[in-house]
C-alpha cells in the first residue's frame, strides 16, 4: 500500500465505519443526553444569581438540543443532526466565553470543542471551526474585546488560555489525521481481503466461490421475474501439453490471455470466472442460448487469433465451449451439468468448437 493510496476525501471516508469506532449519530446522542441535564443545572445556578439572560438561554439551548435529537429519531438525517449539534454548541461556547459565565470559569468548556468537532465532522470543517474559534477568542482577549465586552479575564489567564487551547487544537488535528489515516488503511485492507476472497489472483476474474454466489443471485432473480440467463463453460484445449512443452509460466500466460480475451468479448453485466485450472465460466444475464452460442463463437475465434510469445515463436491455443440456457424447473447444478456435457461434446468433435446443450437447438 502506497502513501498516495491513503489520500481519500473525508466525505467518502466518513460513510464507512470500522469495528470499535463509535458512530457519530450515537456519539451526538450521548453528548446531548449528558449536556441537557448539565445545562439545566447551570441554568438553575444562574437563576439563583438573578441572571436575566444566562438562565433562559441555557434552557433554550437544552430544549433545542432535545429537539435536534428528536428530529433525528424521526427523520434519520445524520447530516441535519450533526449540523444542528455543531451550531448549538458553537453558540453555547461562544456565549460562555463572551459573558464570563460562572465568574469566568465556564470558558474552560472551550477545551471540549476541538475533540468533539474533529470527531463528528470532516477534517476541513474541524480546521475551519477551530481556527475561527481561536481567532474569536483572540479578539475577545484583545483591547477591542475589552472595549466591547469588558471580559473580566486577567492577562496571565488570557495568555495561558490562548496557549493551552491553541496547543490542544493542533494536537487534536494531528491525532485526528492519524485516526483517519489508520481508518482508511483498515478499510483498504478489508477491501483487499474481500477482493482476494472473491477473485482469482492470476487472472483477476471471479473465483469459483464468487461465481457460484453470482449464479445463485441470478437464479433467484430468474425465479422472481422469469428473466432467462445462460452460462458458458470453457476449457483450454490440450493445456497440459502446453505446460509440459513450454513450462508452467507459459501456461499461466495462456490463462491470462484467455481471461483478457473474455473481458474484451463479453459485456460488463456478465460475470467472468476462472472455474478451476484451465476452465472458465461466463454467466450471461438475460441471454438466450442462441445468443450465448454466438458470443461463445466470438470468444473462441478471438482466442484462436491470439498467441503467447515464447522466445522466437508464438504459442497459440484454442478453446472449447459448452453453452446452456436456464430451463423452467431445473436447478443450477443441472444447468452446469448440461453446460459441461456440451463442453465434452465440443471436445469430442475435435476441439476448438462451441456447442449448445442437448435439446437446445441454437443456431
Amino acid at each position: 500500500m502506497t502513501t498516495g493510496s491513503l489520500k481519500t476525501p473525508d466525505p467518502k471516508l466518513s460513510q464507512f465505519r470500522v469495528k470499535g469506532e463509535i458512530p457519530v449519530p450515537l456519539l451526538i446522542n450521548w453528548l446531548t443526553a449528558v449536556a441537557i441535564p448539565l445545562l439545566l443545572f447551570f441554568a438553575w445556578r444562574s437563576s439563583l444569581r438573578d441572571d436575566p439572560v444566562t438562565s433562559p438561554l441555557l434552557v433554550t439551548i437544552a430544549v433545542l438540543l432535545a429537539i435536534n435529537a428528536a428530529v433525528f429519531w424521526f427523520s434519520g438525517s445524520k447530516v441535519a443532526q450533526r449540523r444542528g449539534f455543531i451550531a448549538l454548541i458553537t453558540v453555547l461556547f461562544t456565549y460562555l466565553a463572551v459573558h464570563a459565565v460562572e465568574d469566568g470559569s465556564a470558558i474552560i468548556w472551550l477545551f471540549a470543542y476541538p475533540p468533539i468537532i474533529f470527531y463528528i465532522s470532516d477534517a476541513r470543517v474541524g480546521v475551519l471551526a477551530c481556527a475561527g474559534g481561536f481567532i474569536a477568542l483572540l479578539l475577545l482577549f484583545s483591547p477591542l474585546g475589552d472595549l466591547i465586552f469588558s471580559a473580566p479575564y486577567s492577562p496571565g489567564f488570557r495568555l495561558t488560555m490562548l496557549a493551552a487551547l491553541g496547543f490542544e487544537m493542533v494536537t487534536c488535528y494531528i491525532l485526528d489525521q492519524s485516526r483517519r489515516r489508520s481508518k482508511l488503511g483498515l478499510l483498504k485492507l478489508a477491501a483487499d481481503f474481500e477482493y482476494a476472497a472473491k477473485h482469482d489472483s492470476l487472472t483477476g476474474l471471479a473465483n469459483r466461490r464468487e461465481a457460484l454466489a453470482q449464479l445463485d443471485a441470478e437464479y433467484q432473480r430468474y425465479l422472481r421475474s422469469a428473466r432467462s440467463f445462460s452460462v458458458l463453460l470453457m476449457d483450454i484445449d490440450l493445456f497440459k501439453s502446453v505446460n509440459d512443452t513450454h513450462g508452467h509460466h507459459v501456461g499461466d500466460e495462456l490463462i491470462i490471455l484467455v481471461a483478457r480475451t473474455l473481458r474484451g468479448e463479453c459485456r460488463k453485466i456478465d460475470t467472468l470466472a476462472r472455474w478451476g485450472g484451465e476452465e472458465f465460466l461466463a454467466l450471461l444475464p438475460e441471454t438466450e442460448t442462441d445468443e450465448a452460442l454466438k458470443m461463445a463463437n466470438r470468444i473462441r475465434e478471438a482466442i484462436a487469433r491470439s498467441a503467447v510469445p515464447v522466445d522466437e515463436h508464438a504459442v497459440k491455443a484454442t478453446i472449447s465451449i459448452g453453452a446452456a440456457g436456464m430451463r423452467a424447473s431445473e436447478s443450477i447444478d443441472r444447468l452446469l451439468q448440461r453446460a459441461d456435457e456440451a463442453l465434452y461434446r465440443a471436445k469430442t468433435l475435435g476441439r476448438d468448437q462451441a456447442c449448445a446443450a442437448e435439446g437446445e437447438n441454437a443456431a
